[in-house]
């Protein structure tokens, strides 16, 4: 959340001269609303099994880069369909000193509004709960404090030449 992913991912579908698939906009488009109102009105369930449906199909169909959203290592079989994958896993990091100015206004981003902790604390939370299952999936892990979205995008691509 606030690594990156959407801009370095448009960059490296531009070098690599082929299409960008975010599932946070498939589930939009699916629910024919935003990630946040879908949270909001149905709740995390029903926006993870959307969410779950959205990489089965990504993962089936697109052959380019796909940026999943931060939680979807949540799902056991998301983690099993990642692990399984023949096209390496990146995962983009970054600490929160780098990541609060990205992210802007934080009632967006339904995981960090949810609680009665502070969106830091929240944050925080979330990357514990989750690094586990990062581990599990990311082939390579790239930092990305302190560099532009073209440098992460140039050391991912060295990586993904190296694998």
């Amino acid at each position: 959340m606030g690594a990156g992913k959407s801009a370095v991912g448009a960059l490296l579908a531009a070098d690599l001269g082929v299409q960008l698939r975010d599932t946070d906009a498939d589930v939009e488009a699916v629910a024919g609303r935003p990630v946040a109102t879908v949270f909001a009105e149905d709740g995390e369930p029903a926006f993870r099994a959307l969410e779950r449906a959205a990489v089965v199909d990504a993962l089936a169909e697109h052959p380019g880069v796909l940026a999943l959203g931060g939680g979807s290592v949540l799902d056991a079989d998301t983690r099993a369909d990642l692990v399984a994958l023949r096209s390496p896993v990146v995962l983009l990091t970054a600490t929160w000193e780098h990541v609060a100015g990205r992210l802007g206004d934080t009632s967006t981003r339904p995981v960090l509004a949810s609680g009665s902790a502070g969106a830091e604390a929240r944050w925080r939370e979330v990357m514990a709960a989750r690094e586990k299952h990062y581990a599990e999936v990311a082939d390579h892990v790239v930092p990305t404090d302190g560099r532009t979205a073209r440098a992460v995008a140039d050391v991912v691509l060295r990586l993904l030449s190296l694998h």
